[in-house]
């Protein structure tokens, strides 16, 4: 039996059980996370500490306090969706949401994401040991 984890192509292509518990277990309010318009980064992500009507408060993760029109806020995916393999399981497929989980897969090199049928792949500009005799063995 071929151990797949112990390949050096294998964390390219999926991320370690332990890597999944350590994102699966970051806090999570449903009501409160959420993604907020950024001009640096395109969004960021935020905690919502006060609605007013069409007017809502956020602290940003920079811990800057912002009020917006409740149209600009988009949802925040539960953690069991971090990193995730195939963007078609997420809860929230925004625009948000998506840029996040494909630059948090690219940080850690895992340049295939799925988005149903569909895959996209972010080029690293790096030579990878994912297209090997090895890796071949294991798919």
């Amino acid at each position: 039996m071929f151990d797949c984890e112990n390949d050096p192509g294998w964390q390219f292509l999926r991320m370690s059980r332990e890597q999944i518990i350590q994102d699966q277990s970051q806090p999570y309010d449903s009501k409160k996370n959420c993604w907020v318009p950024d001009e640096e980064d395109g969004f960021q992500s935020g905690e919502i500490i006060k609605t007013a009507g069409e007017m809502v408060t956020v602290v940003t993760r920079s811990q800057n306090e912002i009020t917006l029109k409740k149209e600009l806020v988009q949802e925040m995916n539960p953690p069991k969706f971090e990193k995730t393999e195939d963007m078609s399981n997420l809860s929230f497929l925004n625009d948000a949401s998506v840029l996040h989980n494909l630059r948090a897969r690219y940080k850690m090199m895992l340049i295939y994401t799925y988005s149903g049928l569909f895959c996209v792949v972010i080029n690293p500009y790096k030579r990878l040991p994912i297209y090997t005799e090895s890796v071949a063995r294991i798919f």
